[in-house]
């Protein structure tokens, strides 16, 4: 998760004028783990409850955890960045290796300072150094990355679903499988086995590491985050696979002598509709449950139609842009995913942080295969890298984007043709904030 406020000149709050370059901006110690920890609470708002040194000692990198020190308190960190690697599912199943940013935060003490463009620049250079075809980030407000070349990439939606007035359909198959509730290390260990085989379905999902799955298991506990233990249950299909898992909280509401309580799912994941239907089932029939509330699902999932009334699943607030990407190596970003139609297009890309720019030629096979070489010959189409990596899991429409004036029209129709290569049959989709 990233917060920010706009980069630029400024002064200290006190009065104390700081040049913008004398705020050392470098990689953070081990030792230090606890300035930068408090930090990121006071760069997010929230009360310091209590050191989070441990867990963040768990996620520890050299080199990945930047801070910045004024040089009028040292001891002080007063801006915050974190990255690491993971794999970014793309259309077609291949895992993009990518850096994924987070606990990005200035204090309102040093914002307009250029604070967040230095530690952006410098991550990202070593990012494409390292190898990574493309960044990832969660914005916590939205006009902030596009300056970055950050576009969004990933949908959710979030959804209530009033029990008064919809249930499952009574024609949905039964499952031939068994669901259960298990325990947290059982979670851990299953449901990290499940998300591997599912993640490689699902484009745009990213890796659970084994800290992800200690921290919302309740093994490691980081101040702050508010976690108590969940219904876990987990689905197994006929040979005793796992093939689906679901977690939830239920709140305790009575309003007399009647229940109106409202189960809220924090996790769902499931390979086949039977896994599905079978899970939902449990959640709908949990006695004293009004209302169902599912935070963060497919923007395509099938849910509404699984019920008598579609009408009882009402789109929440929360439903909205997610995960932001960043292209940092065109070529090896447009190899790797796959296409639903041949054709070819040339994009004339604007970077002002140079990696993306250029004119380059997008080849498509009836295959599904693809590459994006640079080319000299005329555009098609002209962008920049904000909306090329909104484009690039399909989430985004080109004619979308050039009705809006975000991109140009070259080439009668070009616009119609990049959604032809881009857009994908299952919708991308991350359902985890990192």
């Amino acid at each position: 998760m990233s917060k920010d406020a706009p980069a630029g000149a400024g002064r200290h709050t006190e009065g104390r004028p700081t040049a913008p370059d004398a705020v050392e901006v470098r990689a953070v110690t081990e030792d230090e783990l606890p300035l930068w920890d408090r930090a990121v609470a006071r760069g997010f708002l929230r009360p310091h409850l209590a050191e989070g040194t441990e867990y963040r000692r768990l996620t520890f990198e050299p080199g990945r955890f930047l801070g910045a020190f004024d040089p009028y308190d040292p001891s002080r960190c007063v801006a915050t960045f974190r990255s690491f690697d993971t794999g970014l599912t793309v259309p077609g199943g291949a895992l993009l290796p990518v850096d994924a940013i987070t606990a990005v935060t200035v204090n309102s003490t040093h914002r307009r300072r250029g604070l967040l463009r230095r530690m952006m620049g410098q991550d990202l250079a070593a990012a494409k150094e390292r190898g990574s075809a493309a960044a990832i980030l969660i914005a916590a407000e939205h006009p902030i990355y596009g300056r970055y070349g950050f576009g969004p990439a990933t949908r959710n939606q979030s959804w209530t679903v009033d029990l008064g007035r919809g249930r499952l359909r009574e024609d949905l198959p039964a499952s031939g499988g068994r669901t259960d509730f298990v325990t947290m290390a059982e979670a851990r260990k299953h449901g990290a086995e499940l998300h591997e085989r599912w993640r490689r379905r699902q484009p745009g999902a990213i890796g659970r590491s084994d800290t992800w799955w200690k921290l919302h298991t309740g093994e490691v506990t980081l101040p702050g985050f508010d976690w108590k233990e969940p219904f876990l249950a987990l689905h197994r299909d006929a040979e005793g696979t796992v093939t689906g898992l679901i977690a939830y909280t239920v709140d305790d509401v009575w309003e007399g002598n009647l229940p109106n309580c409202t189960l809220t799912v924090q996790d769902f994941l499931a390979l086949d509709r039977e896994a599905a239907v079978a899970l939902w089932r449990l959640a709908f029939s949990v006695d004293w449950v009004r209302t169902v509330a599912i935070g963060n699902l497919a923007p395509d999932d099938p849910l509404p139609l699984l019920l008598t009334d579609p009408r009882a699943a009402v789109p929440g607030r929360d439903s909205s842009d997610f995960l932001w990407l960043r292209l940092l190596d065109l070529p090896a970003a447009f190899t790797a995913r796959s296409y639903r139609a041949p054709g070819r297009l040339v994009l004339e890309v604007a970077d002002p942080d140079g990696f993306a720019a250029g004119r380059w030629a997008l080849e498509t096979a009836a295959d599904g295969t693809g590459r994006c070489t640079p080319t000299g010959e005329a555009a098609d189409l002209a962008l920049d890298a904000s909306a090329l990596a909104a484009l690039y899991l399909g989430t985004e429409s080109a004619v979308r984007l050039h009705t809006a004036g975000l991109l140009t029209e070259l080439t009668g129709g070009a616009a119609e043709r990049a959604d032809l290569l881009l857009r994908t049959a299952v919708q991308a989709w991350n359902p985890d904030g990192f």
